[in-house]
């Protein structure tokens, strides 16, 4: 296995699961939405309301399509499928795994959109959001694990085996 990136909604576990998973295999854990907040010096809800949401997406894109790295685990920000430079060089270096969890799943785990830096347009929910992405995270995906009722350990437990077939 080389890199191992991780997509999906925001609250889908990416983060959470990529350090248990990074840990399992002896990876590193690259988070990038801390790239972006690192090359911009600010929050991603601050860099959000600065420059627009497509300002937003234009960095994220920037940061994720120039990603070097090697036997790690990815986790990327849950707008990065908009980006179509990043998720080409997202695939080219790795496995892209979609972290999938019902809409259902997903409201329950939210708080705040806003204070998470989550991209929202003018008048859009999170459920418009979840339509909107599904397809894009499918479109990109090497591998879908859905997540349904399962805990840490069962996710990266079945996402290793789920790899480990891939290879």
């Amino acid at each position: 296995m080389s890199n191992i990136i991780l997509i999906g909604m925001p609250g889908c576990g990416k983060s959470t699961v990529g350090v248990v998973l990074a840990k399992a295999l002896g990876y590193r854990f690259v988070d990038s939405d801390l790239l972006i907040q690192e090359q911009e010096g600010k929050l991603l809800h601050e860099i959000i309301t600065e420059k627009g949401i497509d300002g937003f997406i234009q960095v994220e894109n920037q940061v994720n399509s120039q990603i070097k790295a090697k036997n790690s685990v990815i986790a990327t920000g849950g707008s990065v499928v908009y980006g179509r430079e990043a998720m080409e060089h997202l695939r080219s270096i790795g496995t892209v795994v979609y972290l999938k969890l019902s809409y259902p799943s997903l409201a329950r785990r939210l708080g705040d959109l806003k204070d998470r830096g989550v991209v929202l347009k003018k008048g859009q929910n999170l459920e418009s959001l979840y339509r909107e992405r599904v397809p894009l995270y499918e479109k990109y995906a090497h591998v879908t694990l859905e997540e349904a009722d399962l805990d840490i350990r069962e996710t990266v437990g079945k996402l290793i085996g789920l790899l480990k077939t891939r290879q």
